[in-house]
Order: C-alpha cells, then sequence, then structure tokens
C-alpha cells in the first residue's frame, strides 16, 4: 500500500507539496523561492523515481529569465530603462567631441567650425552603443549596457586630439582596446579581479551608488558647480546661487518625489512610470513657457535637452566609421607621450568596468560569494571590444554604463535587458529626434532611488576593522568627490596596500594588489610623469 508522505512544497516552507508541478512552481514562486523544484507525482513510500524537471527552452532557455527569478515583462521594462537613463549620450557625445578642433583645426567628422558634425557623431555613438549592448546582452547574459565613456570622451578630446589628429586620437583609443582584450583573454584582468578583497568590492559598488546619486542631481540642475569669478572655495552648490530656480527642477523634483512614493507602495514599472509621468509634464511646461537650454540661455532652462519635438525621422550618417590611425599619435605627439596617453586611457577602461559589473550583480543579486558576477570573463571580452570599437567608429572608448542599475532597480536580470536597450539604440539612429526631446530633468530621478538602494550594501562592510574601513571609505568618498570610478578604486587599492605594509601584515597581500598599486601611483602621477619625460 502506497502511503503519501507530508512533505512541503520547499525549504522554509511549510505548504504541503501539491501533486501538480505547475501548482508546485506557482506556490513556490509565491513564496519568494528562488529556485523551483517541480514535483510531477505524488510522494510515496517506494523508491520510484521522479523524472527529472522540465528545461526552460526558448527565450527563457536562452536567457535564464525564470531560473534568475524575473520575467520577459520586467526584463523588457529594464531594458527600457536603462535605455531612458543613459539615451542621454546621444546627445551630449556630441557635444563633448564635436566641438574641439584638433592640432590642424579639423573637427570630428569632417565638419565646419560651426559645429554641423554633430549629427554624425550621434549616429555613430548610438549605433556602436546599440551594437555593443546587443553583444552583451546575447554573449553574456548580464543586464549592462555599454556607450561612449563620458570622462574618457573629454580626455580624448582636450588631451589627445588638440595635440594630434583626431584619427591619429581614435587610433590610440583602438590600441589601448585591442591592449585590455589581451590581458583578458590571457585572463589577467579576471585574476586582478579575484584578487580583490570582497570587502572592497562592496565599498566599489556603494561609492558608485554615490556617484550615480550626484550625477543625477548635477545632470538635473539641482546641484551646480559654483562659478570660479566668485573666486570661493565651496565647489558645489544648490541650485543657482544656493537657491533652487527654474521649472525644469520642479520636473526633477516631482519625479524624485514620484518615484519614492511609487517605490515605497511597490508598484510595479515605478522607475519607467515616473519617467514618462515627468516626460510628459515637461513637454506641458515647455509648450507653455517656451524655455530653453542651460547652455544657451542660463540658469533656469532645461540642462542637457529641450522637450520639443523637432520631427521623429531622421537618416542617419555614419561619416566617423573607420576614421582611424592605429599608429599615428607615436608620431604626432612621441612615442614616450603617446605610450603615457595610452596607459591612461587603459588603467580607467580597465578598472571603471570591474567596479561597474560588481556593483549592477550586487544588485540583481547575482553575484556569487566572492563579489563576482556570473559569465565574468565574457563581461569583460565584450567590454574590451566596446574600447576597440569606439575607437574603430570615430566616437571614443566604449565601457559599460553604471546607469545599467536603474534597469537593474525595474527588475532586470538577464541580458534580455541588454538586447532590448541595445535595440532601441540601433531604433535611435533613425528616430535620434525623439530622443533628443526627452530631457535629463525627466530621466535622472531614477539614478538618484538607484543610488540608495546601492547604499544599502553599505552594511556588508566591517567598520570596527581599520585595515579594511579605512580603504572603504576613501573608495567610497572619492568616486563621488573626484567625479572619476577609477580615482575611488585607485585610493582604495593605495591605502589597503600601505595600510598592510605599516602594520606589518604585506604577506596577506596578493601579489596582483602589489603590481595594481604601483600602476595606480603612475596614474595619479601621470601629469608631472608626462612634463617630466616629455
Amino acid at each position: 500500500m502506497k502511503v503519501r508522505l507530508p512533505i512541503s512544497c520547499c525549504v522554509g516552507c511549510s505548504s504541503p507539496r501539491s501533486t501538480s508541478s505547475t501548482l508546485h512552481a506557482r506556490r513556490c514562486t509565491k513564496h519568494g523561492r528562488s529556485t523551483v523544484l517541480p514535483h510531477s507525482r505524488p510522494v510515496t513510500d517506494d523508491t520510484t523515481t521522479a523524472p527529472p524537471p522540465r528545461k526552460a527552452t526558448g527565450l527563457d532557455g536562452f536567457f535564464q529569465i525564470t531560473a534568475r527569478g524575473s520575467t520577459v515583462g520586467r526584463e523588457v521594462r529594464g531594458g527600457v530603462v536603462t535605455f531612458l537613463t543613459m539615451a542621454y549620450i546621444v546627445v551630449l557625445n556630441p557635444l563633448i567631441l564635436g566641438f574641439v578642433p584638433d592640432s590642424t583645426g579639423a573637427f570630428l567628422g569632417g565638419g565646419p567650425g560651426d559645429g554641423s558634425n554633430l549629427p554624425v557623431i550621434a549616429a555613430g555613438t548610438a549605433l556602436v552603443a546599440g551594437l555593443l549592448t546587443i553583444l552583451m546582452g546575447s554573449v553574456a547574459n548580464f543586464p549592462l549596457a555599454l556607450a561612449t565613456g563620458l570622462g574618457l570622451n573629454a580626455f580624448v578630446a582636450n588631451a589627445i586630439a588638440t595635440r594630434s589628429t583626431w584619427a591619429d586620437a581614435m587610433g590610440l583609443v583602438v590600441l589601448e582596446g585591442l591592449i585590455i582584450l589581451v590581458l583578458v583573454l590571457t585572463g589577467f584582468r579576471k585574476a586582478v579581479f579575484h584578487a580583490v578583497p570582497q570587502q572592497l568590492k562592496i565599498a566599489i559598488s556603494v561609492g558608485i551608488g554615490l556617484f550615480i546619486a550626484l550625477i543625477g542631481f548635477v545632470d538635473a540642475g539641482f546641484v551646480t558647480r559654483i562659478p570660479d569669478a566668485f573666486q570661493t572655495t565651496v565647489p558645489v552648490q544648490l541650485g543657482n546661487g544656493g537657491t533652487l530656480t527654474g521649472w525644469p527642477v520642479l520636473v526633477f523634483a516631482i519625479g524624485v518625489i514620484l518615484i519614492i512614493a511609487l517605490w515605497v507602495r511597490q508598484v510595479r514599472g515605478a522607475i519607467l512610470i515616473s519617467i514618462v509621468a515627468t516626460t510628459v509634464l515637461a513637454f506641458v511646461l515647455q509648450a507653455v513657457l517656451d524655455l530653453g537650454s542651460v547652455a544657451v540661455d542660463g540658469p533656469g532652462n532645461w540642462s542637457l535637452n529641450v522637450p520639443e519635438f523637432n520631427g521623429f525621422v531622421d537618416v542617419p550618417d555614419f561619416g566617423t566609421l573607420g576614421e582611424f590611425s592605429l599608429f599615428g599619435a607615436f608620431s604626432s605627439v612621441g612615442f614616450l607621450a603617446a605610450l603615457l596617453l595610452a596607459f591612461t586611457l587603459l588603467l580607467a577602461d580597465f578598472f571603471d568596468t570591474m567596479g561597474t559589473m560588481t556593483a549592477i550583480g550586487a544588485e540583481a543579486g547575482l553575484n556569487d560569494e566572492e563579489g563576482i558576477p556570473p559569465h565574468s570573463q565574457r563581461i569583460l571580452i565584450v567590454d574590451s571590444i566596446g574600447a576597440v570599437a569606439g575607437g574603430a567608429a570615430g566616437v571614443s572608448s566604449n565601457t559599460s554604463y553604471i546607469e545599467s542599475a536603474s534597469g537593474v532597480g525595474e527588475g532586470a536580470r538577464t541580458g534580455l535587458a541588454s538586447v532590448v536597450t541595445g535595440l532601441l539604440f540601433l531604433l535611435t539612429t533613425f528616430f535620434a529626434p525623439i530622443v533628443e526631446a526627452i530631457p535629463s530633468e525627466a530621466a535622472v530621478p531614477a539614478l538618484v532611488l538607484v543610488g540608495f538602494l546601492m547604499m544599502q550594501q553599505v552594511k556588508g562592510i566591517d567598520w570596527d576593522d581599520l585595515e579594511i574601513a579605512i580603504p572603504a571609505f576613501l573608495t567610497i568618498v572619492l568616486m563621488p568627490f573626484t567625479y572619476s570610478i577609477s580615482v575611488g578604486i585607485g585610493a582604495g587599492f593605495l591605502a589597503y596596500v600601505l595600510i598592510k605594509l605599516v602594520i606589518g601584515k604585506f604577506r596577506e597581500v596578493h601579489p596582483l594588489m602589489w603590481l595594481v598599486a604601483a600602476l595606480f601611483v603612475v596614474y595619479f602621477a601621470i601629469a608631472p610623469l608626462t612634463s617630466w619625460l616629455t
């Protein structure tokens, strides 16, 4: 006689297990279990072997959507949100690269001095970002988007192109990307990642959280830089002159209030709803008030994009593609100077991505016990290809974007979200006027919320252990204070190695940490070294 055993549906759940495989899976999901254990028949006292669980197929199987506790709907929403929070790069990158003449007086894309080459740079920016982000999603299955790296593009424009030609500058970007790719393929980059102590990885995530929150406040005009004319040692201020002025800041404030209210109410799609709602509000205000931009019309106007439709479709011109000279910079600026410039690019690219993918993986709950995300080698390979592709396309090095955390906050856990983001970037090459119409004030409240979510990881740091607490503190605070992920990582690494050396525990430091610390010494001293050697 067979006797049914009172076995619960999953570990830690007191509900009786259903004889239905489908119902069992539904109950386990209800109780928050990330691993579904289907059973297709009653459990008895005989030795009958249950059939193996049905393997996910199709889209679900390829991206492991159910296995990671997500749904197609969440992935799509997350991909859309990530795109909306970083679509500004299609507008901002041309503004950074397009108005800087090289040493011959030529502008990127072959445009005249009036900056009419900006659409060409915008098209190339969107194209490369789209292709690389789709590659990241399909190859690494990770919710991480790529685009032209801010900071890196300004360095390429002002420190390299002004001393050579645009083709030489982009060639140097391609070269450093190839070097990083070799370091990844040989396992060096991943080995460095493994050598970093776990609590320092947590500090990197927390620091990036503060950094992207600051980006949100700055891009919205809520926090601004005090002009040099005021001759004050205070670097930043609230709004304009210490007060909040202008309707665009109100749009941002409403966006922050709305996104927090929706989040604490646990409304699905809270981030996307907030972006769409505040974008509509921005269009209404613009239609009534006819505001301009801060760059042209001064404070009180829109920070980056003016919410006005200037058409829907435009034929893209990819004139920057292939405009690079691989070794041209070595003859135009000298071998040693070109080597130092390439080293600066390489180190920034190398560690920015390490911090970004750690933070995204932690926020998504995908990292292992050592703080390493799944398929980390594939992530690093795609990111290295991004540097090569960005330089070859003439739009500067492409790198992983921390704004991807906004999509993770919306529920994204797989590469499907990245594929969605990438497809939207490709569509942007044709529908650039629509993207240009979404103001940053409507999109960046998401960064403030995600900054808070990433800040919650700070409890994983042992603040009573000075050997890790001080390096973690420097890592966290210097990212927003210097507006650089690499600087925060470098300061934390150097402090960690120095403290271990001072207290006589230098044998506990991984050899690769010593090497990286030495490289960061060179990185921080790059300006005097360049001046002295050249």
